[in-house]
């Protein structure tokens, strides 16, 4: 093992707040983090850039990363393992300028071999509303990806995932992780932009139970070879890195009932979505 890789397996061990000084000193930040250089790198030589083919826009905390790494490892698709699945270059423009000069940089970021698609994946995309009209502009033949996840499993582990990065359980924290559950009310803002064939809603849970036939639908989706199958396809999902957030049962039961109306609306809009695999909806009446 290289000096490098010893180096970032002790870094990962640290406690996340003691991990995120220690970068930050050495000048590394995530593209989600205030002091990200969101410069372009330069590409490699025979490389080319342009907008992206692909966008995964959701949803956080629902297995977006295993998802993307199984897209990436198909011999079509171009990725930098240096660069982030999630760029979140459009998250900044809802008080910024978006003239000719970002919607360039934001095609910088997307190296590729010719011949080869190239993408990203930022689950915070779906919630913003000025994110889709810039997407449009500066990548209208784009094809997006949403994976959904039961609204209130995903609650527990979208608290969980803030509690662990030292935000406080407040009123206001409980809120943003509440909001990010209501998918029909985000969906529609789509589209508004793109094209429902421009548009591949996937289940969380339908991919966990068979992740072969679902990844042969996106592959065929984005115009790849569907009978590419990755070497790590039936790795197990990876764990997530805290325990889910308890819920006590009249806690649980409120949840259900704020999601209700909205997963409806899911459901209408979208035949094909199992409830029976979201065990806190299975019993909703849908037309």
């Amino acid at each position: 093992m290289s000096l490098r890789s010893v180096v970032a397996a002790a870094v990962r061990r640290l406690p996340p707040r003691a991990r995120l000084k220690l970068l930050h000193r050495l000048g590394r930040f995530a593209p989600w983090e205030e002091g990200f250089d969101f410069t372009p790198p330069e590409p490699a030589p025979g490389e080319q850039v342009g907008p992206p083919d692909f966008v995964g826009i959701g949803v956080q905390k629902a297995g977006t990363t295993w998802w993307y790494e199984l897209l990436v490892a198909h011999p079509g698709v171009s990725a930098h393992p240096e660069i982030h699945k999630e760029r979140h270059f459009l998250s900044r423009f809802g008080t910024d300028t978006f003239g000719p000069d970002e919607l360039r940089a934001y095609h910088g970021w997307f190296p590729r071999v010719p011949g080869t698609l190239a993408g990203e994946w930022t689950p915070d995309y779906l919630y913003f509303p000025w994110v889709p009209p810039l997407l449009a502009r500066a990548a209208p033949e784009a094809r997006l990806l949403i994976m959904l996840r039961d609204p209130v499993e995903r609650f527990r582990s979208g608290l969980a995932h803030q509690l662990r990065q030292g935000v406080a359980p407040t009123g206001a924290a409980v809120t943003e992780a509440v909001s990010r559950g209501f998918y029909a009310a985000s969906l529609v803002r789509w589209c508004e932009h793109f094209d429902p064939d421009q548009v591949l809603v996937l289940q969380y849970e339908r991919c966990a139970e068979d992740p072969a036939a679902e990844l042969a639908r996106t592959y065929r989706f984005l115009g790849l070879d569907d009978t590419f199958a990755p070497p790590h396809l039936h790795r197990p999902v990876g764990a997530t890195m805290e325990a889910k957030v308890h819920l006590d049962e009249d806690a649980r039961e409120r949840l259900i009932d704020t999601y209700a109306p909205d997963v409806e609306v899911l459901a209408t809009r979208l035949p094909e979505l199992d409830l029976s695999l979201w065990p806190n909806f299975a019993t909703l009446k849908t037309p």
